[in-house]
């Protein structure tokens, strides 16, 4: 057996300090629903509910927080936005076309729409389940 000595305390020391730094660094993994959470609102589309709140903005009485989950092939028809709101790709990817403006909208994509003005729908086109997150302004 060796001889515990200053530089070997020192290294242990070390490594057991950084060992939650390393641990923390790790990426936190997606958000995931099962298949009977949310609400249901087509074929391979459901919305999860995550919160709402007073909003301190005064244009806005309302602010609320959903999950959009698209399942592969699935769509969402053209709707004209009947609220302000923004958009966040948390998982996956999505093709959009956005007041006939077609573009493919990938994890950590942000963009928004804007109520009576902006007509929208989507479809996973990938092999993977898309998570739209949205931020809904209501308004007054």
């Amino acid at each position: 057996m060796e001889a515990v000595n200053r530089r070997s305390t020192f290294a242990l020391g070390f490594t057991v300090a950084a060992t939650p730094l390393i641990t923390w660094a790790t990426p936190a993994a997606a958000q995931t629903y099962g298949p009977d959470e949310g609400k249901e609102v087509g074929p391979g589309v459901r919305v999860v509910a995550l919160g709402e709140r007073a909003s301190v903005i005064p244009a806005y009485k309302t602010v609320m927080l959903r999950d959009v989950v698209i399942q592969p092939g699935a769509k969402t028809p053209d709707n004209m936005m009947t609220n302000d709101m923004l958009c966040h790709m948390t998982e996956g990817e999505l093709s959009v076309v956005h007041n006939k403006e077609k573009f493919t909208v990938k994890k950590g994509d942000v963009w928004a729409c804007a109520k009576g003005a902006t007509t929208e729908g989507t479809q996973n086109t990938s092999s993977a389940v898309a998570i739209m997150r949205v931020i809904d302004l209501m308004p007054a």
